[in-house]
């Protein structure tokens, strides 16, 4: 019987960092691509008591235009009010759907986490990798690793691949980590953010709207029993 790896702990390679951190009081400069306010929410918390992050907000998949309005004014509402150690600043990026729909083509009937989204983090976390080169941030790193839907082991090699690319440091992310998750939900209700129940793109939205009418089907199924 084939024996599976186990998943590397990104957490252990962060909390190691952080810890030289704060022996040597550096204060670095991090460039986080955010992917909505309330995945953003801990990981600002978190990350702004040791680092000046640039929060870089770039998601051409989103869809509609005004679900992707919905969420950026989200996202600004609570870098504005949240009170932070160090500065947090948010960049918004260009919205093009078409670059998204451009590496989508072929893929639209790819399940949610399979090639399609690899191939959307890949075009999200290259532009984000090429502003951190631009600003020049000593690291880099993605909020997508808070989710439970995301794939931390995946998205780490995204991001190190972009940082090879670019040169830049990759900061370790699985923000899900040490109740990260459950903190997001928490500060989520606190800031009375937009809760999203897809991931952005049509076809996460079309996904959900599946699950939700089977979930009405089964209700309704099970009340007649």
């Amino acid at each position: 019987m084939e024996m599976t790896a186990p998943k590397h702990n990104y957490q252990v390679d962060l909390d190691r960092i952080i810890r030289r951190l704060e022996k040597t009081g550096e204060v670095p400069t991090l460039l986080l691509h955010a992917c909505c306010a309330p995945c953003s929410s801990y990981t600002i918390e978190y990350l702004s008591q040791y680092f000046k992050i640039t929060l870089f907000y770039y998601n051409p998949n989103i869809a509609p235009a005004e679900e992707y309005q919905h969420r950026v004014n989200e996202i600004k509402r609570f870098v504005a009010e949240f009170k932070t150690k160090y500065p947090v600043t948010l960049i918004e990026g260009d919205y093009d759907p078409k670059k998204f729909y451009d590496i989508a083509r072929g893929l639209e009937q790819e399940p949610e986490g399979g090639k399609r989204c690899r191939k959307c983090f890949e075009l999200r976390l290259a532009e984000s990798a090429k502003l951190a080169k631009e600003l020049g941030c000593d690291y880099f790193t993605t909020t997508l690793t808070i989710s439970p839907m995301k794939d931390a082991q995946v998205l780490n090699e995204v991001v190190q691949e972009q940082c090879d690319i670019y040169g830049i440091k990759r900061l370790p992310s699985d923000f899900k980590k040490k109740g990260g998750y459950k903190r997001s939900i928490q500060l989520s209700h606190d800031y009375n953010l937009y809760r999203q129940n897809f991931c952005g793109c049509v076809y996460s939205m079309r996904e959900a709207q599946e699950r939700e009418a089977r979930s009405k089907a089964e209700l309704t199924e099970h009340s007649k029993t």
